[in-house]
């Protein structure tokens, strides 16, 4: 597992109802369509650090950082599969920096340039296009970037970002998750992912995570819950 620090939150934005699109996704959009059969091209180290510091920079609200992102293109990748093959990309790739604005794509901000756009989108591509085959063909080398903070020789897991990330995906399909929540099996071991995320509209409120102590023991026990989905899926040929 990839434990990387952070200084920022992530803030889920409101859900949105089966289908449903905010205001600025309801127009054509040109963006590169996600293809689950390209090459596999892992960002490299580099490139993960100045994704993280490009989206902690970004001057707009609702920009994921960089644990909420990987958790977003997780929660895609083992939701109902509809969403990634029928949605446009237009429909959820510009959450990751809070939506285009007025002026859609065409504008460069919230980036600097359309040259920094194109990079972002880019590498946000490539990035669920490898996660996707970690987990999918290697799920054991599958390495969700959760944060970490180090006291002595202890390391404290924080994977609440990523649970808030995963959690913005699920508000873009609400009913295609309600298999997973009532599943006796899944729905216990979801119950980390559901208090670390701040929970679910229409769900019970999950329980406060607590101190420190107990947000490690529950963040470690995140990506059983999303393997054990990502497995019960892969079984019924979705």
């Amino acid at each position: 597992m990839r434990l990387r620090r952070r200084a920022t939150g992530l803030t889920r934005g409101p859900a949105n109802g089966d289908n449903a699109c905010p205001t600025w996704q309801a127009r054509p959009v040109d963006y590169p369509t996600y293809d689950p059969k390209s090459p596999v091209s892992p960002l490299t180290p580099a490139e993960i650090q100045a994704l993280d510091m490009l989206l902690q920079k970004l001057p707009a609200d609702g920009v994921m950082t960089l644990d909420g992102l990987d958790g977003y293109l997780t929660a895609l990748l083992v939701g109902p599969p509809e969403l990634l093959s029928g949605w446009p990309t237009a429909d959820w790739l510009p959450l990751v920096w809070g939506g285009d604005g007025a002026l859609g794509p065409e504008a460069a901000a919230p980036f600097a340039s359309k040259r920094q756009r194109k990079t972002t989108v880019v590498a946000v591509l490539r990035h669920l296009r490898h996660i996707s085959w970690q987990l999918t063909q290697a799920p054991d080398d599958w390495e969700p970037i959760f944060s970490v903070a180090e006291q002595g020789a202890r390391e404290w897991v924080d994977a609440s970002d990523w649970c808030a990330g995963f959690l913005q995906a699920v508000d873009l399909l609400p009913s295609g998750w309600d298999a997973t929540w009532d599943d006796p099996e899944l729905g216990a071991a979801f119950t980390p992912l559901l208090m670390l995320g701040g929970g679910l509209e229409g769900r019970p409120q999950p329980d406060d995570p607590g101190g420190p102590e107990a947000v490690d023991e529950l963040s470690r026990a995140v990506p059983d819950a999303v393997l054990a989905l990502r497995q019960r899926r892969g079984s019924q040929g979705v």
